[in-house]
């Protein structure tokens, strides 16, 4: 029986830790985590915040994810995305999903992630 997703594997091209540090860590506001230390040796770094683990391996030949993507819930979700803006990073709304409030943005490597709060707006309010 499944209880959980433990964590989401997005993959990187060599030599860009830095840069997923700078975006994981100071743009989306999650906690470096170590890795154990054989599979550190592999480069890479995994990001938490509360329950929810994003953990990015390299790939020599790296191709980004242009469909596939972690759906991550937010609270505050205008906020959150003035934040990612603020760094830099690309923010798409995105009306389509019933009952959420979402957007689409990338990582500094291409790979595209979703963000979404449920909508608690009357349905008489128009979303921005």
């Amino acid at each position: 029986m499944l209880t959980a997703i433990d964590h989401v594997q997005l993959a990187a091209p060599p030599g860009t830790e830095d840069a997923l540090r700078a975006f994981y860590a100071d743009a989306l506001g999650m906690t470096e985590i170590p890795k154990p230390p054989a599979l550190a040796a592999n480069g890479g770094c995994w990001f938490q915040a509360g329950a929810v683990q994003l953990h990015l391996g390299i790939q020599s030949d790296f191709h980004p994810a242009r469909k596939a993507h972690p759906g991550l819930r937010v609270r505050g979700i205008e906020a959150y995305a003035d934040r990612l803006a603020s760094h830099g990073a690309k923010v798409v709304w995105d009306q389509d999903l019933p009952g959420h409030r979402r957007f689409f943005s990338e990582d500094p490597v291409g790979n595209r992630l979703e963000f979404l709060e449920p909508d608690t707006q009357r349905d008489d309010e128009p979303a921005p």
